[in-house]
Parts: C-alpha cells; sequence; structure tokens
C-alpha cells in the first residue's frame, strides 16, 4: 500500500511537471511569435482546450497505469517489473534531465527553460504514448504469455458458465416456488375469488361491498402480499367474465383495494391518464 501511494505521488509530480513545460513551451512560443502578455492572457478560451487536452493525457496515463497495474506477471513480465514502474512514473523527469544537460552553453535563461521542457515534454511523450504501449504488444507476443492468456481467458469462461449456470439453477428454483406457492394460494383463495366476483357483480345493481371485499384484501395481503392480491384479483375477475361480461366493464375490485397494502387503483391511474 505505502508503494502504491509513493507511485501516485510520483505520477502526479511528474504529470503536473510536464503540464508546466508544454505550458511554457505554448507561452514561449507565442512570445517568440511577437505577442504580448495581453494576447496570452486573452486566449483563455483557446488554453481551455489545451488544458483539456494535457488532462486528457493525464487520464491516459492513469488509464495505463490502472492497466499495468492489473497485468499479471506472466504475461507481462517487464512492464510489471518495480523497475520499469519508476522508469515509467519518473520519465518527465528523466526528460528534464537530459534537457538540463543538453542545455549546458545556453546563456539566456528563456532559452535554457526551453530546452528542459522540451525534453520533459518529448520524454514523456515517447515513453508515455510509444514505448508503454509498444512494450506492452511485444510481451503479449511472447510464447509463454499467449499460453498463459489462453490458459487464463480459459478459466474465466469456464467459471463465468458456473456463474451463469448458477443463476439459472437459483432462478428455476424460485419459479418452482412462486408456482408451487400460487397452487397453494388458488385453492385457499378460490371461495373468497368467487365472493369478490359476486360483490363486484352487484355492485352494478348499486349494493355496495367494498368493507367485505376489504377485509378479503387484508386476507390476501397477509397471505403473501402483493403477489397474492394480484392472483385473487386475476381469479375474481375471471369469474366476473365468465358469469356476466357486462360487470367487468368497471373493475370495482380494484377501486375496493386501492390504498390496501401496496395495492395501486389501476383503474383510476388510466382513467386520470386518458384525462
Amino acid at each position: 500500500m505505502k508503494r502504491r501511494n509513493a507511485f501516485k505521488m510520483v505520477h502526479f509530480a511528474s504529470t503536473a511537471w510536464f503540464t508546466l513545460s508544454a505550458g511554457y513551451i505554448l507561452v514561449w512560443t507565442l512570445l517568440r511569435a511577437g505577442k504580448s502578455w495581453w494576447f496570452i492572457v486573452s486566449l483563455s478560451g483557446y488554453s481551455a482546450l489545451i488544458a483539456f487536452l494535457l488532462v486528457s493525457l493525464y487520464l491516459f496515463a492513469i488509464f495505463r497505469g490502472v492497466v499495468r497495474s492489473q497485468k499479471t506477471e506472466i504475461e507481462h513480465p517487464l512492464t510489471t517489473s518495480l523497475y520499469y514502474s519508476v522508469f515509467y512514473d519518473i520519465s518527465p523527469f528523466l526528460g528534464t534531465l537530459a534537457g538540463t544537460f543538453g542545455a549546458i552553453g545556453v546563456s539566456k535563461v528563456s532559452h535554457y527553460l526551453l530546452v528542459i521542457a522540451t525534453g520533459s515534454l518529448w520524454a514523456t511523450f515517447l515513453v508515455w504514448i510509444i514505448i508503454d504501449p509498444a512494450a506492452g504488444l511485444i510481451e503479449m507476443l511472447l510464447p509463454s504469455s499467449r499460453k498463459h492468456r489462453r490458459e487464463r481467458l480459459a478459466e474465466t469462461k469456464t467459471v463465468r458458465q458456473q456463474q451463469r449456470c448458477a443463476k439459472q439453477r437459483l432462478l428455476a428454483q424460485v419459479q418452482t416456488r412462486e408456482q408451487l406457492e400460487q397452487a397453494r394460494w388458488g385453492q385457499a383463495l378460490l371461495p373468497y375469488a368467487e365472493k369478490l366476483a359476486a360483490l363486484a357483480a352487484r355492485e352494478v345493481t348499486g349494493e355496495l361491498g367494498q368493507a367485505e371485499a376489504a377485509d378479503i384484501a387484508v386476507y390476501a395481503w397477509q397471505m403473501g402480499g402483493l403477489n397474492c392480491m394480484r392472483q385473487l384479483h386475476s381469479m375474481a375477475m375471471e369469474i366476473c367474465r365468465q358469469k356476466c361480461q357486462n360487470a367487468t366493464d368497471i373493475d370495482y375490485i380494484s377501486n375496493w383495494w386501492d390504498g390496501i397494502g401496496t395495492w395501486q387503483d389501476k383503474w383510476l391511474n388510466e382513467r386520470v391518464g386518458r384525462l
């Protein structure tokens, strides 16, 4: 954990140094072209695009670091090594060091800083964008890496198949349990479904059965919750359709049950939606 935190700090510092180097090169180029500081400051909108590109490069570097940390040592013996990780993270500073040696003899401070910043910029681009992906590709082409990768993918596939089979078995068990539960409910709820159907049929003639229907709903809710209420409702509506088709034009049962448990008056909601 301490080593990983140290790598993060070094990587953040090197990326910040790379960003400063790129910014210095940009400002120096604009000044060299005869632009004033006022013009440079006024380019804040365009500078936002440049900052976005630099942040994208930083995020790419972080992504590469995360991918590298997830690599297996057998498939990537070089890029997972400690020395390569250190080399990868301090590459901007190595470029700065190379630029420092290359700037020996330069008397003007602005040109001296320019050489240093250019060295950091090129070293970072060379290591993060070219060398690191190329090294990872070469490692993947090694016979031992390819063999281990095939074995790892085959093992992953087997584990996924086992997980899929386990999910299917669990789903089958749940479905079987639900079917048995529905069958048990069907036998126990049949008298109540017939009573609800009779209440709904009498409602057409003006007789109220809301209180008795509510008691039946509470019983169904206590027996099996919302699913049990839905099954009882379906059974009662089916009996209504068989006995009296006109009595099912309005779903009185849903109106009576509205607010019991988690039941919602779907007939009322549909009417409101149409309005």
